[in-house]
């Protein structure tokens, strides 16, 4: 049998989604015994007990001057500036979108418009947000809405695009006028393919908020980070990171498991 055709059974798939981990670890905490063996002060690779007591001290130890548990702040305040803003982006994004897409009055104006936006690097208008909107929570959200908004119309627009033809007119047959053929017919085709849409933009959006909260913010995991890294408090960032790892990559199976439920008959949703 072909190799390309050989398929691994589900104890084969689940040792080989494990093995890659399991090196990197392996890897690391080789690395990290090695270094800590050469110097014991070393904080480039920290042990295991060094990032389990960072993590006890930060999530499970009453901070004295605020009476908080940090890491918990540190997530609730990150998880809501990047659900709020991912929230406006699809909200966004849904409205020109279709607009763009089904419309083709607004589509001369609105698509080349949302394709030069598209181009234009967040991160370098950053200065101009906080100019604009502060210090505060809004201009964290507003990043993120700019960020990823444009490439979540110009996919939205593109799948209203692919809508065939048929189906709208048979709609107009049967006597749909404008409105009814957007919310009957073009918005139950978009709505899949934005939830799609959102799992492949979350890394981005996870980057807009970090470098946000790194350069103005009093909480939240990237500001974290940045505040640490001048002490190279790396029992400290290493947790992080692979916290926001996680919380990325649950997310993004959550995403999954919606479109599967609510849009059984999506196959495309179903496969990615």
């Amino acid at each position: 049998m072909r190799l390309i055709n050989r398929q691994p059974d589900r104890g084969g798939r689940l040792l080989l989604v494990l093995l890659p981990f399991a090196l990197l670890l392996l890897a690391y905490f080789s690395g990290s015994a090695t270094r800590l063996a050469e110097n014991p002060n070393d904080k480039l690779l920290p042990s295991a007990s060094q990032m389990t007591a960072a993590v006890n001290r930060l999530a499970f130890t009453e901070d004295k001057r605020t009476g908080e548990y940090v890491f918990w702040q540190d997530t609730k305040s990150s998880i809501t500036r990047l659900m709020t803003g991912l929230a406006i982006s699809a909200a966004i994004a849904v409205v020109i979108g279709i607009a763009s897409g089904a419309i083709p009055l607004l589509s001369a104006p609105l698509s080349p418009l949302m394709t030069v936006l598209s181009m234009v690097p967040p991160l370098a208008i950053l200065p101009v947000l906080f100019i604009v909107f502060g210090l505060g929570e809004l201009s964290k959200v507003m990043l993120i809405v700019i960020g990823i908004t444009p490439v979540l119309t110009r996919d939205l627009e593109q799948r209203v695009r692919e809508i065939p033809q048929e189906i709208l007119i048979k709609a107009q047959t049967l006597g749909a006028n404008s409105w009814t053929l957007i919310l009957r017919v073009v918005l139950p085709q978009v709505l899949p393919r934005l939830l799609i849409a959102l799992r492949l933009a979350l890394g981005s959006a996870w980057l807009f908020l970090i470098a946000a909260e790194a350069i103005a913010s009093t909480d939240g995991l990237g500001y974290r980070i940045f505040l640490v890294r001048r002490y190279m408090a790396m029992d400290v960032i290493v947790p992080y990171v692979v916290w926001i790892t996680l919380l990325a990559w649950l997310m993004d199976c959550g995403l999954h498991r919606l479109t599967t439920w609510a849009f059984p008959w999506y196959d495309k949703g179903v496969r990615s």
